[in-house]
């Protein structure tokens, strides 16, 4: 019994100590490929404070560019990376500046 009451204090304790942090402790990471001319996946949900990375795999050079210019990845080429936070909750659809077809949403809870 001694054993479970140390348990259950130590985690009431760890619950308060986390309950103190900000929520960017908590941000998590999502990913989204641009292959074959199309991001992957295209349509995603996140949590405001969570970060989206865009990674292209493509030979073509590629942007992840928010229609009403909230983000852009800037020109990435094969191999390339941007990593993008989400800080207020909205719907972010977003497009390729060079293959204009290539579109996306992502959308902050």
């Amino acid at each position: 019994m001694t054993t479970r009451r140390a348990f259950l204090a130590q985690s009431a304790l760890g619950a308060a100590a986390l309950a103190g942090l900000p929520r960017a402790a908590f941000a998590a990471g999502h990913q989204v490929t641009i292959q074959d001319f199309a991001f992957s996946p295209a349509d995603l949900t996140v949590a405001a404070g969570d970060t989206v990375t865009f990674t292209n795999n493509d030979g073509a050079p590629h942007t992840a560019t928010a229609d009403g210019g909230a983000f852009d990845s800037g020109r990435m080429t094969r191999g390339m990376m941007s990593a993008i936070t989400f800080e207020t909750p909205g719907t972010y659809p977003y497009h390729c500046d060079f293959h204009p077809n290539m579109t996306g949403t992502i959308t902050v809870t």
